[in-house]
């Protein structure tokens, strides 16, 4: 056990008035819940996090937290001492079972004969463990790696745990109840005894901060728009209840038509999923996006094969009387005709192709951001978002040279060398990425904390000065330049 936690479990109780007002701070600082039943664990938070403050125990760093005004990197690095970070591979063996053996194997069957992309997002990842199963069951399922788009995004608000997770050596603990089959087929002993696993699987995961209680999504600028499958698994549990309906939510909006919505067995509720269909597997339910009345919305054209003239019974028709879905049957994906949108006569065709890429059409997007191209080669925020298309295309040489257009119309584009950033360290080129986004930094310093960046969909430039830097200390440090 760490001597701080130690520390705080022997430490005498912090005064109740104190503990009071912490927990308030957190829940509207960070949405975490720490009622009064789990003052302990606050107190035990905040004396772990006072040695990083710079404290010598935990009642001077809450009495500073509650008085100083502290900065959101502040108030992160707190929030990494409020959650667990207890996670191993291969962890919920039945939602793993449902999602190897039914969910994903549809969605790479729909997509195979066009639009081979898949993208998946783990939020909260922790050091990664759960981010890489994913990777390790995708393997065992594609025979054809590079004919697929496949992105796995992995986040999470501990830079920590993050550069844990892109180093990809983990200890025995990591397996506890694995299947011995993954460390003879992935992992290699080191000669410490820890295990590294493989760099293509390690190549198939990027990491990236993200504060799902303060940031924005979906949006481009952090990836998280237009996803297959979300799996956030052990986080709502820390949040409060309004925190969570506004998570659920915004992962609502960041998942494509009938995509998929994963929580852990603890996390889930009959009423905190508006928008969702209950999907019932042996062992695990899992949440689709549905229309609002329960009904699941399925997929346009871009992702799913035509079905057959005569197309068999839907084995997803909800179960009578009870809102949930066959458990474990092939899905039948029924296919519908994308119509033309009403308001794309009357948008402008940038904002037709930044809302066709955040609902995942992205054939549509590319050629209404062709058609703002057109309208006016000298605007940097076309090639910006061409490149963010181009990227979820897979096309990354293609998002290189747009970024770079972009940057060449506009030298101080913050936005665009942060995405180049982003764009090597999804290639796992970390010194180049570093060297993005310390360039970024020098960009930021020309703008006020709290001024709004252009085509950042809401991020103030002192929050993106507080994400890259905290994405730079999530770098392995032996990978970055000195």
């Amino acid at each position: 056990m760490p001597a701080s936690v130690r520390a705080a479990t022997a430490a005498p109780n912090l005064p109740g008035a104190l503990l009071a007002g912490l927990s308030d701070f957190v829940a509207v600082r960070l949405g975490l819940h720490f009622p009064e039943a789990r003052w302990r664990d606050l107190q035990r938070g905040v004396t772990a996090a006072a040695a990083e403050f710079g404290f010598a125990d935990g009642e001077t760093c809450a009495r500073w937290l509650l008085g100083a005004s502290p900065t959101r990197e502040q108030v992160d690095v707190l929030a990494s001492h409020l959650t667990v970070g207890e996670t191993y591979f291969f962890r919920e063996q039945d939602s793993l079972d449902a999602l190897g053996d039914h969910v994903l194997p549809e969605l790479l069957r729909s997509r195979r004969n066009g639009g081979q992309r898949l993208r998946i997002w783990s939020a909260g990842c922790c050091t990664g463990e759960e981010a890489y199963t994913l990777a390790i069951l995708l393997d065992g399922l594609i025979p054809d790696p590079a004919a697929w788009n496949i992105s796995i995004l992995a986040t999470d608000i501990n830079p920590g745990f993050l550069r844990k997770a892109a180093e990809g050596v983990y200890g025995d603990w990591s397996f506890r109840g694995t299947p011995d089959w993954v460390r003879q087929r992935y992992f290699r002993k080191r000669q410490d005894g820890r295990l590294q696993l493989s760099a293509h699987i390690r190549a198939r995961v990027t990491f990236s901060y993200l504060n799902l209680a303060a940031d924005v999504y979906p949006a481009l600028v952090n990836n998280s728009n237009a996803m297959d499958v979300i799996l956030c698994r052990n986080v709502l549990m820390y949040f409060t209840a309004d925190q969570a309906r506004k998570t659920v939510a915004r992962f609502r909006n960041c998942l494509v038509d009938g995509g998929w919505l994963v929580v852990s067995p603890a996390e889930t509720s009959n009423s905190l999923f508006p928008g969702f269909s209950p999907v019932e597997f042996p062992g695990a339910f899992f949440y689709r996006k549905s229309d609002g009345i329960g009904r699941p919305i399925e997929s346009g054209p871009e992702f799913i094969q035509t079905p057959p003239a005569a197309e068999a019974p839907d084995p997803w028709q909800p179960i009578a009387g009870t809102g949930a879905h066959q458990p474990g049957r092939p899905m039948s994906v029924a296919c519908r005709q994308a119509e033309p949108h009403a308001d794309d006569a009357v948008e402008p065709p940038g904002g037709a192709a930044r809302r066709c890429a955040n609902q995942g059409r992205l054939a549509e997007a590319f050629d209404w951001c062709a058609v703002a191209i057109a309208a006016d080669k000298l605007d940097p925020a076309h090639y910006y978002l061409q490149a963010s298309i181009e990227q979820e295309l897979g096309r990354t040489d293609a998002a290189v040279r747009s970024l770079e257009r972009a940057l060449y119309l506009d030298s101080g584009f913050v936005l665009a060398r942060f995405a180049l950033g982003n764009l090597e360290l999804s290639q796992g080129r970390r010194r180049q990425a570093e060297r993005h986004f310390v360039h970024t930094l020098a960009l930021l310093r020309g703008h006020a904390d709290d001024e709004l960046l252009p085509e950042a969909e809401g991020l103030t430039a002192g929050r993106l000065a507080e994400i890259v830097g905290a994405v730079l200390a999530s770098l392995p440090r032996e990978e970055r330049s000195r």
